[in-house]
């Protein structure tokens, strides 16, 4: 595409986000992105079914009980690695796409090849982990020989075959940044499904295959992932004009290094305390059982289909109330506040409603002993209560952000993810009846945060968006 072609496509989208109405184009650029986040959390949630039904052997029972467990004491791990890889795309993607706008074609170049870099270095950083951090962390959660030995094999191959997922998310925000999305679909679809086709065949040895147990879903998420890779290599190095790719440009420049990591850090902050909130929340909930545990493990999956959607929507707020606020326009602005805030609500309304009614089915998808069925049952009736809460709260983070109030949003995710809910989760593991108080930690949070929001909310209105035109 010439440059030409390229202002023609920006002045008619950014005629579109400064004229179409916003209960529209709220839908047209949400739709995609929440699209996109439902597959993630779909091949997590097949990922978790094929593992929790993993059969005894002679020497161990409840195989899938101990398996599921040993993920979710991994998971924090996997998914600090995405916040790490999102948040610094975050950075890639503005400063790419800035450099582009420009018509800054050989800058442009050394962002692309510095990302890869960066990329490179990120993955150094996971790969040592995996070699020589996964038994103390391990340890820092459980001292269970079985979960020990399950969740070591599968972090460990995660870890050490991590240069998928990061260079992966590395080269969709190459391609994003050139407007070349539906390219990015073909090749996160690609290794979803590859990871959904491999986890049953690697997990209990069909086709000829070894029986693997965890090391197969390690496997099936880490194949994926690089099918995922190599889609994206292919489509940028093969479509992507706008940049050239010459090795030169990976040789690391300070200042461009420096430029994405402005931008980047935040956002890799904001993706990472979930991250340290499920950690957090896995060695509190220890101390109360292991079917507490693995409980809050399956929910967390399940409950990634509703936040995961809010969060799509959440993409597209940001850039509309973004444009219109530097744009002045003051209905505009009200408007996208307005309807991403209502469309949100209904997005977690509706997980709230189909969670409370099928709670027992839901959880019946997995193949979980009777005690930690009810366990996440019980998860799924309290933690739901919250969910316009957080759908809420999840609204005024896109709305701070786009109105260039970023700490405010920081400060809310602090909140409703560590400050409110950690402490509150410990304390209800000091109560005889802790089983069923623990869950309440989460609405609780959810309210607390919400408030705080309402009244920065309140502030900011008046400062930034009374003043416009």
């Amino acid at each position: 595409m010439s440059y030409k072609e390229k202002a023609q496509e920006d002045e008619e989208v950014i005629n579109k986000m400064g004229t179409e109405p916003i209960s529209k184009l709220m839908i047209a650029m949400g739709l995609p992105m929440i699209l996109s986040m439902v597959v993630q959390a779909f091949y997590n949630i097949v990922d978790s079914y094929f593992v929790s039904a993993m059969p005894d052997t002679a020497q161990i029972v409840g195989m899938g009980d101990y398996a599921m467990n040993a993920l979710t004491l991994a998971f924090p791990i996997q998914m600090l690695m995405v916040a790490i890889g999102v948040g610094t795309g975050v950075g890639i993607n503005a400063l790419l796409s800035k450099t582009l706008g420009e018509g800054k074609r050989e800058t442009a170049s050394y962002v692309a090849g510095n990302a890869i870099f960066i990329g490179i270095c990120t993955y150094v950083v996971f790969l040592l982990f995996g070699l020589f951090g996964v038994q103390v962390y391990m340890n820092s959660q459980t001292s269970d020989p079985i979960i020990l030995q399950m969740g070591k094999k599968y972090l460990g191959i995660c870890c050490t075959l991590s240069f998928g997922i990061i260079l992966y998310t590395i080269y969709e925000k190459l391609l994003q940044s050139t407007g070349k999305t539906v390219l990015c679909t073909i090749g996160q679809l690609a290794g979803a499904l590859t990871n959904i086709v491999l986890d049953p065949i690697l997990i209990f040895g069909y086709f000829g295959m070894p029986q693997m147990g965890v090391a197969g879903a390690a496997y099936a998420t880490v194949i994926g992932q690089f099918v995922s890779l190599i889609l994206d290599m292919i489509f940028h190095y093969g479509f992507n004009n706008d940049i050239d790719k010459q090795l030169r440009y990976i040789k690391p420049k300070k200042r461009i290094i420096k430029d994405i990591y402005i931008v980047g850090i935040p956002a890799i902050l904001m993706q990472a305390l979930m991250s340290f909130m499920t950690y957090g929340v896995n060695i509190i909930f220890i101390s109360v059982s292991t079917a507490a545990v693995t409980a809050y493990g399956v929910y967390y999956k399940i409950q990634q289909f509703v936040f995961f959607a809010a969060f799509g929507l959440n993409n597209a707020i940001i850039p509309i109330v973004s444009f219109n606020y530097g744009m002045r326009n003051k209905q505009r602005v009200k408007d996208g506040i307005r309807y991403g805030m209502m469309y949100t609500l209904i997005i977690m309304g509706i997980g709230l409603i189909f969670l409370q009614i099928f709670a027992h089915q839901v959880a019946g998808i997995f193949a979980l002993s009777p005690d930690i069925q009810k366990l996440c049952i019980l998860s799924i009736r309290i933690i739901t209560i919250g969910y316009l809460f957080a759908g809420a709260n999840i609204a005024y983070q896109g709305i701070f952000q786009a109105l260039g109030c970023g700490v405010h949003s920081l400060i809310i995710s602090l909140l409703r993810l560590i400050v409110v809910a950690l402490p509150l989760a410990w304390l209800f593991t000091k109560v005889s009846n802790a089983e069923s108080m623990i869950w309440w930690a989460f609405p609780i949070a959810e309210g607390v945060a919400l408030i705080v929001a309402v009244f920065m909310m309140r502030k900011i209105n008046k400062d930034r968006v009374k003043e416009l035109v």
